[in-house]
């Protein structure tokens, strides 16, 4: 196996290093401390062709692969959660649907705008009683003339806040369960359409979400992403998809607290001697840094093979709940390096910790992933 990048995989990923390095990583506490989007950094995004890397220059995005866009995620990831969170929902969840689902008039509408980072997206398909039971749609959308009327609420919607478009998923016919839902691309100036306070949460805060309310929502029949009936397949390609970008910011993020671990490993000392001298110390890093390489192997696993047609779905749930619960032991084992300094805002060591356990959540909780996984190779 090749695990060399290719020059253009080298490339986006030096590029999106660079603005990590020089732009993100100086800004991460603050965005962290203010809760506030990085609007200006999410623009630059757009406009280095990172939040279209995987689509076709036709329609404004990069035209590369899966490989380019979680090696450049990655790299954002280890600057800022909160950026590589809101970065992820764009590509995965917003474009990657348009892209695959949509037609044409769609495409040409949206995709220039969202790949640019001029419209900002977001993904609405958890709800108050529908999260890992995604099939559980209370949200109803009926037919109404040559349209849709939308009423529903949903769940944790990341970027809701400050979102130009939303897809949505409701369901037009509870009769047929899963297959009685069907995805809508919505305007957020829609009539009809409310953003709750956004949720006060433990990690990744530059990246608002909140609950989202819809009350007689009018949208014509030209905003039906996918035929009638299609919106859960549509969603679970669209997860599997996203799992491979969860899976890329957990290993940012696992990358940042073992690297930051490092350094102050190097920097501190006790006894006479820098705590990198201490076999517990060293210990604690070969973990830490094993654990990275491995989970970067199957983060890539997935990445080829959704770049080779394969059916990739399995390794994205393998990549994503592995470099989760990476992330979480790195960040806990980061925290306890640093020590009691570790336990203060004035370090990034707490940041991590804080941010890393979103990903055994959200796109599917680690106990979703597994079931994925066992339900997989079972029918191999």
């Amino acid at each position: 196996m090749n695990f060399d990048l290719s020059p253009e995989q080298k490339l986006i990923q030096d590029t999106a290093r660079d603005l990590a390095t020089r732009e993100i990583l100086p800004r991460a506490a603050e965005i962290d401390r203010s809760h506030k989007f990085p609007k200006k950094i999410f623009a630059q995004l757009g406009e280095l062709g990172l939040l279209g890397t995987m689509v076709p220059e036709r329609w404004g995005g990069a035209g590369m692969d899966a490989m380019s866009y979680a090696v450049a995620l990655e790299e954002i990831a280890r600057a800022c959660a909160s950026t590589a969170v809101a970065m992820s929902v764009q590509c995965s969840l917003v474009c990657a649907p348009i892209l695959g689902e949509g037609d044409d008039a769609q495409r040409a509408r949206w995709l220039p705008h969202l790949t640019a980072g001029k419209t900002i997206g977001c993904f609405a398909l958890s709800e108050p009683e529908a999260g890992s039971d995604a099939k559980a749609q209370r949200t109803r959308a009926v037919k109404n003339g040559d349209g849709w009327l939308l009423n529903g609420t949903k769940n944790f919607i990341t970027n809701a806040p400050v979102a130009d478009v939303m897809i949505v998923f409701a369901t037009t016919d509870p009769t047929k369960g899963s297959r009685g839902i069907t995805a809508f691309i919505v305007p957020m100036d829609t009539p009809g359409l409310k953003i709750g306070p956004d949720d006060d949460k433990l990690g990744i805060r530059g990246a608002p979400s909140a609950q989202v309310f819809l009350a007689d929502c009018a949208v014509g029949d030209d905003a039906r992403l996918g035929p009638e009936g299609e919106g859960f397949k549509i969603a679970m390609r669209a997860l599997d998809g996203g799992r491979i970008g969860v899976a890329a910011q957990a290993l940012g993020i696992a990358r940042a607290a073992f690297e930051d671990a490092t350094r102050y490993a190097l920097e501190r000392k006790t006894f006479g001697q820098p705590i990198a001298e201490h076999q517990a110390i060293q210990f604690k890093l070969a973990d830490m840094r094993t654990e990275i390489d491995a989970a970067r192997l199957l983060l890539w696993r997935a990445a080829v093979t959704k770049d080779r047609g394969g059916r990739y779905g399995r390794d994205a749930s393998m990549a994503k709940l592995f470099g989760s619960e990476v992330a979480n032991r790195a960040a806990k084992e980061a925290l306890q390096i640093f020590g009691g300094y570790g336990y203060l805002t004035d370090f990034p060591a707490e940041r991590h910790y804080r941010d890393a356990k979103i990903t055994e959540i959200y796109e599917g909780t680690s106990e979703i992933q597994r079931l994925v996984i066992a339900s997989a190779l079972l029918k191999e």
